[in-house]
């Protein structure tokens, strides 16, 4: 499936599209929403598909977007199936010895999700006491049963995120915890449940490339930085999160360099941010 013309924001579409395209074919799981699910056209529609889509109209580049289990993502672009991949990976070291990966596109941090109409929670603390419900063998289960008997909330185990999310809304759990994006995600269809407080891990995810593959990721790199900086990322996420972004938040601040900092194949390359392509 190719994505070109979309709608993006006046700064995007006024970008020069070189008079040969480039072309790219890259690949994310299509099951994670809102960043990639299905569609009713019958494709895959959401946050880092749009994201893919806008890479390419800044490039004049045609991008095949596949959408796979994530778990086999990482094994094909080593293989060279893909260019590199748009799925939503966290940056780590063990992946970074391994894999180039470009800045990060997102803070992933955790998220509290609770009952609409709930006053403000600014802290961990605020949810003392409370019936907390979460995804079963998630990390979000993992990281709330480490905190049981500091915080001493009670916490409460589901199938799924949709099904603890029910649980928020229909009065049996007083917060749900689950990624920032899925619950900001969930408070947007859900008018019944309100976005809350919004947890920072200091991880990032970024888009993962071949170890020899740095012209690729440099180029992604400088597009991600233009992308952050003239309103295309912000749009993005007032269209599927519902969120605004802060002003300094990884979505909408530029690194510097090439790469995520701190980590392998990190580049401190000092470069201007541009969207002239």
């Amino acid at each position: 499936m190719k994505y070109r013309n979309i709608l993006l924001p006046a700064a995007l579409a006024a970008l020069a599209i070189p008079a040969h395209a480039e072309s790219y074919k890259v690949a994310l799981d299509g099951t994670f929403a809102p960043h990639a699910m299905p569609s009713l056209s019958g494709g895959v529609e959401g946050f880092n598909v749009d994201l893919a889509a806008a890479i390419g109209e800044a490039l004049g580049a045609d991008m095949e977007v596949v959408a796979a289990q994530f778990s086999g993502l990482i094994p094909a672009l080593q293989a060279g199936t893909y260019d590199f991949l748009v799925a939503p990976t966290t940056v780590t070291e063990e992946r970074a010895s391994n894999l180039l990966f470009s800045e990060g596109f997102m803070d992933t941090n955790f998220a509290f999700t609770v009952p609409a109409g709930t006053d403000p929670m600014e802290r961990l603390e605020a949810f003392s006491g409370m019936t907390i419900a979460v995804n079963k063998g998630s990390v979000y289960e993992s990281f709330l049963n480490d905190g049981a008997e500091e915080y001493g909330w009670n916490v409460v185990a589901y199938g799924t995120n949709t099904d603890a999310v029910e649980a928020v809304s229909s009065g049996r759990a007083d917060a749900n915890l689950a990624g920032a994006t899925v619950s900001a995600w969930a408070a947007k269809q859900n008018p019944r449940i309100d976005l809350s407080y919004e947890y920072p891990t200091g991880l990032v995810w970024a888009f993962p490339f071949r170890k020899d593959d740095t012209e690729t990721r440099n180029k992604i790199d400088a597009v991600l930085e233009c992308l952050k900086t003239n309103g295309t990322m912000v749009a993005l996420s007032e269209k599927w999160f519902g969120v605004t972004p802060k002003e300094g938040t990884t979505i909408v601040t530029p690194t510097p360099g090439y790469g995520t900092p701190g980590f392998e194949g990190y580049d401190e390359t000092e470069h201007k941010v541009s969207c002239d392509f």
